[in-house]
């Protein structure tokens, strides 16, 4: 009998226990994630020439290569016509060219966000979808914990701590200034099936653009954050980057 109280009483202690802490922990992160914080990270910064108001031209191409439904070109051509820059259809117009990839969209967490970031153009991507699980040993301190993860994982499923990325890859060109030559060299790698590799060189003199190129990469993060609440924030994130390049 002196044995089942015990046992009864382990129990119910490592439970009210984990329900506090759980409690607590949930609580916390209800209070510190409850207003919407988005993030948007250039990899590298891009400095352009600057020009006359009669040569701020741009052209916008937006690509998504993702699953998801995003469209974000229409919101970057209305970012840079806020600013009094001209948009354009036709490249051979403009002064400026914008191309964009949206590579990918989806949960994620900070440290994804910043490796991705540091990758650069064309760099390595997200690591979506990872979890982490733990486990415990023991006969009735195993009893307890079993509880408590039960209370912990009730409370976990209550209050989550989201976070959203949209990852981009962005091509920036500029038309080069009057007497200005520019002399692009390329080289080009590419694999073909398992056992051989093609690569190309490519020289171009009388370039007609400069080029740079960088990573955009937007985060939103919130508490029990949905995809469409984060979804035009972010398309927000990349216009308003973009924009303040030029």
């Amino acid at each position: 009998m002196k044995n089942i109280f015990k046992l009864g009483l382990l129990v119910f202690s490592a439970l009210f226990i984990s329900l506090v802490i759980s409690g607590c922990g949930a609580a916390t992160t209800a209070i510190e994630k409850r207003d919407l914080v988005i993030q948007t990270k250039m990899s590298d910064s891009i400095f352009l020439e600057p020009v006359s108001s009669q040569k701020q031209i741009v052209y916008v191409k937006v690509r998504n290569t993702t699953d998801k439904d995003i469209e974000i070109e229409d919101q970057i051509k209305k970012a840079f016509e806020s600013k009094g820059f001209k948009v354009v259809a036709d490249p051979e117009e403009a002064y400026f060219m914008i191309q964009a990839n949206v590579l990918q969209v989806g949960k994620t967490d900070a440290t994804d966000s910043d490796s991705a970031l540091k990758s650069g153009f064309g760099g390595g991507l997200l690591g979506l979808g990872v979890s982490a699980a733990t486990g415990g040993s023991g006969s009735n301190l195993g009893v307890g914990a079993a509880i408590g993860a039960v209370a912990g994982l009730l409370a976990d499923t209550m209050v989550k701590d989201i976070y959203y990325s949209m990852v981009t890859d962005v091509e920036i060109r500029q038309r080069p200034a009057i007497n200005e030559k520019i002399v692009q060299s390329e080289e080009n790698y590419s694999d073909q099936g398992t056992s051989s590799t093609v690569s190309q060189n490519v020289n171009t003199n009388d370039v007609q653009w400069k080029i740079y190129r960088t990573r955009v990469i937007s985060t939103a993060n919130q508490v029990n954050l949905q995809f469409e609440e984060a979804k035009e924030e972010l398309s927000k994130g990349i216009a308003k980057s973009l924009s303040g390049v030029l």
